[in-house]
């Protein structure tokens, strides 16, 4: 029997659903209804079968005859929104048609999918029988959209830069490689979007924003996916401080317009993402830990004297990296911005006023999760010209993440930029904020997974 192709003209579950609500027990409506959806329980009392119906929207009871249904089918529906004298909100069914049907059983619809690493692997089995699976999932939607509506409404442009690229930079990181075989030329995923929208700022866009996928071939973890969804932007004759200011009214912002609230519980932690954010030197963070210190052998013997296994930190900032990561991260629940980073640590970032060892970077961080980093951008080609060099000690003496440089970059520079702020955003990571999930695994849609054994 051949299905149909199309259900025009329907309308959503939750709509029908509130119609039906909003009759006396017992009535019906005299507007007649079209809904699609899959069938996702079944009652048969006899004359009458009850199916539960569910969409995107939500779902609804459908009143019919008996008719040949298996859970998980497929079907558009007509009739008038009803409600029971018992008072469930329904669809009194005059006409189905079976849209789809299920060749395998679903998994056990009443308990939901259970099994973690299942819900993983087969998303769209996790989305169709457990609720909140689905109410994750466009919650995330949602952010994103949010996060679209705050940027434009604040006169930001959004553009795309490449993916695949040439060099890549914009960060500490180990890229994946692929070949363009067309050019025979070995091409980097982008580990950050940076380089290429600091060329749109010398171009005299001024404000722009990138929501987009980057890619960094390194480990997984409860807050690490290599392929993550990031927000970057870059605002001319603004500096680090405006894009504190800014990170915070837009997480602010898009808090309430998704969820309504700015109090939130993750990783078990009461976190309130009302501005303003608590501020911390880097340089007092890891004082108040006993780890502030410019010499190596020095910083070195203080982590091992911890039991902190220090034999892959080749240099000093690897070091002051690993003490940040093990001993005060962690310790920043309520949300915080952690500023005024050592040179070393941010070849992009310009100096303070007061100390030029130091720069205009802070990253920000909830519940002991960074979520961003940003800087006062650096935009004095000679200097950032000497700061790749400076990389380039950095790599060879053995730190691999180090920036390898970008000559074109550097002569864009040179035609003259703005002063700048930047800033990236982890939306994978506020996703997890605003949804309460302790895993990443839990806002991506299709998460990397290791083979099964």
């Amino acid at each position: 029997m051949a299905l149909p192709k199309r259900f025009p003209d329907r309308d959503e579950v939750a709509a029908v659903r509130a119609e039906a609500d909003a009759l006396e027990p017992g009535a019906e409506s005299s507007e007649r209804r079209r809904l699609a959806g899959r069938i996702m329980a079944r009652r048969d009392l006899g004359r009458l079968m009850f199916c539960d119906l569910v969409d995107r929207s939500g779902r609804i009871q459908l009143m019919l005859e008996p008719v040949d249904l298996d859970l998980g089918d497929v079907v558009g529906v007509e009739g008038v929104p009803a409600k029971t004298r018992r008072g469930e909100p329904s669809l009194k069914v005059e006409a189905l048609e079976l849209l789809a049907k299920i060749r395998r059983p679903l998994p056990d619809v009443y308990h939901g999918l259970q099994d973690v690493e299942t819900r993983y692997r087969r998303r769209y089995l996790d989305l169709l029988v457990n609720e909140d699976a689905r109410r994750l999932a466009l919650a995330r939607s949602r952010i994103v959209a949010a996060i679209r509506r705050y940027m434009d409404s604040e006169g930001f442009v959004e553009v795309e830069t490449p993916i695949l690229q040439p060099r890549y930079g914009g960060g500490f990181a180990e890229p994946f490689v692929t070949h363009y075989n067309a050019l025979d030329q070995d091409y980097f995923l982008r580990i950050a979007d940076e380089l290429y929208l600091k060329r749109l700022i010398v171009g005299g866009l001024e404000k722009v924003y990138e929501i987009g996928k980057d890619f960094r071939n390194e480990g997984l973890s409860y807050k690490h996916q290599p392929e993550f969804t990031q927000l970057e932007w870059y605002e001319a004759y603004a500096d680090y401080r405006d894009t504190m200011a800014r990170m915070e009214e837009l997480v602010e912002t898009v808090a309430l317009a998704v969820c309504g609230t700015t109090q939130f519980t993750y990783r078990s932690h009461g976190v309130d993402l009302k501005r303003p954010w608590k501020r911390v030197r880097l340089a007092e963070a890891l004082e108040a830990e006993g780890l502030w210190t410019r010499e190596e052998s020095e910083l070195r013997a203080g982590l091992e004297a911890r039991g902190t296994d220090t034999k892959a930190d080749r240099s000093w900032a690897q070091l002051v990296d690993h003490a940040l990561t093990a001993y005060v991260e962690p310790a920043l629940i309520e949300p915080t911005i952690l500023h005024d980073y050592p040179i070393e640590l941010s070849p992009f970032a310009r100096t303070t006023d007061d100390d030029e060892t130091l720069v205009e970077r802070f990253e920000f961080f909830v519940g002991g999760t960074e979520l961003g980093n940003a800087f006062s951008e650096l935009n004095d080609s000679d200097e950032q010209d000497e700061r790749f060099r400076m990389q380039q000690s950095e790599r060879a003496a053995g730190d691999e993440t180090a920036e390898e440089g970008d000559p074109d970059y550097v002569e864009a520079l040179a035609y003259g930029m703005p002063p700048t702020g930047g800033l990236g955003l982890g939306i994978d990571r506020l996703a997890m904020v605003l949804t309460g999930s302790d895993a990443i695994r839990d806002v991506v849609l299709f998460p990397a997974l290791r083979e099964r054994d």
